[in-house]
């Protein structure tokens, strides 16, 4: 089962989250093979980390709460909240797959949350931008809960437009980058 994770870092908790990195990072090792995608949302005029997405395969939704809450900074109050939803990795491979490598142009993370019958359940026709691209979804998987995407655009506006406009109750583009050590 794939799950898409996001910590949202508390507002001031740079500090923590700095001193937490190298313990950030060895938990995430140990989801090396789990993991599809990972690595921080920032502010890129504030060069500061805001948040952390994360989408691995685990074995069910108490599993995906626990790599959530067990993570160190959300351990140590670095963050304001936390997401875990259930995902489809609707374009079937890892984010280290991606034609476009790890680093050039400028990388997002859009998130749509709606209700509803769905919306943008397919990938878009020419998917060379997307890095993962899939469904929130209930626990049970039956119930659409919104798009998750990680995706390389010229401009937040042109990233915005990944997502059926007016099909979701709100949207979100964050600066993204790949996560992990270099």
């Amino acid at each position: 089962m794939e799950f898409f994770c996001y910590h949202r870092d508390r507002p001031g908790s740079e500090g923590l989250r700095d001193a937490l990195l190298e313990d950030h990072w060895s938990y995430m090792d140990g989801f090396a093979e789990e993991m599809i995608a990972r690595g921080p949302t920032i502010d890129r005029e504030l060069d500061v980390a805001t948040g952390s997405v994360h989408v691995l395969d685990l074995p069910d939704p108490a599993a995906a709460r626990e790599f959530a809450f067990r993570e160190p900074c959300y351990q140590a109050g670095a963050y304001r909240d936390v997401m875990v939803r259930r995902w489809r990795n609707l374009l079937g491979r890892t984010m280290w797959e991606f034609s476009g490598g790890r680093t050039g142009g400028n990388r997002y993370f859009v998130l749509g949350l709606g209700e509803g019958a769905g919306a943008d359940l397919e990938p878009p026709a020419e998917p060379d931008e997307l890095i993962a691209y899939g469904p929130l979804l209930s626990d049970d998987a039956t119930t659409w809960l919104g798009t998750a995407v990680l995706l390389r655009a010229p401009d937040a506006a042109t990233a915005r437009t990944v997502l059926t406009a007016g099909a979701y109750a709100s949207v979100e583009v964050h600066d993204w980058q790949f996560g992990g050590r270099q």
